[in-house]
């Protein structure tokens, strides 16, 4: 945490209209497509300090095993969203997914490369050399920190096969696979033969 919140402040010291953040790590694919992470995210006026609301910093924790550059690479992206709340400039459409070119100005503006994806907009992000030079010590204390990643959720589309169905067989010997306690509430029958489902063990 001491790691990225020191990186923060010296892209503050770079670019003073980035806004103090409240930084919080968690889940990048809970809740997302299989093979998908969000790296990150800016959020205004999510945290209550005093009389002073924050905005929120989220890392994913799964992101943290790209390496410290490509770290560094999120917090910058997230600091050109920062820099879009605070100059109260659009830089975003489709419920924030698509980055548009006010987006991209802000990020070079901040040290990045952006290239253009056709669904997302520009917001597929590089940091080059010469900003990774301005960033070396910031980096060095993120690679120092970086010993630990997040695993990924599995969802609804990377859930494996349940091994706790049973295979149960009726006269006529058709199968049919079942939870155990599906089929100890109520006997299933076969449409065929009438008789019903069973398994090995003698289950009904």
């Amino acid at each position: 945490m001491s790691a990225f919140e020191a990186a923060w402040r010296a892209i503050q010291q770079r670019h003073p209209d980035v806004p103090e953040v409240v930084v919080t790590f968690g889940s990048g694919t809970l809740g997302m497509k299989a093979g998908q992470t969000r790296l990150g995210h800016f959020a205004a006026a999510r945290w209550q300090h005093g009389e002073q609301q924050l905005p929120e910093l989220f890392i994913s924790g799964e992101g943290l095993q790209r390496g410290a550059l490509e770290v560094l690479g999120t917090l910058l992206h997230e600091a050109a969203h920062g820099l879009a709340h605070v100059r109260e400039i659009k830089d975003t459409s489709r419920q924030g997914r698509y980055h548009n070119a006010k987006f991209k100005a802000l990020g070079e503006e901040l040290g990045l490369t952006l290239a253009e994806d056709m669904t997302i907009g520009w917001s597929l992000t590089t940091v080059p050399e010469t900003t990774a030079n301005a960033y070396a010590a910031e980096l060095d204390e993120l690679g120092a920190a970086l010993v630990a990643w997040r695993y990924a959720e599995v969802n609804a589309t990377g859930k494996k096969k349940s091994t706790n169905l049973a295979v149960a067989v009726c006269a006529c010997s058709r199968k049919i696979r079942v939870a155990r306690t599906t089929l100890a509430e109520a006997p299933i029958t076969c449409g065929a033969c009438g008789c019903a489902f069973t398994t090995a063990d003698g289950d009904e």
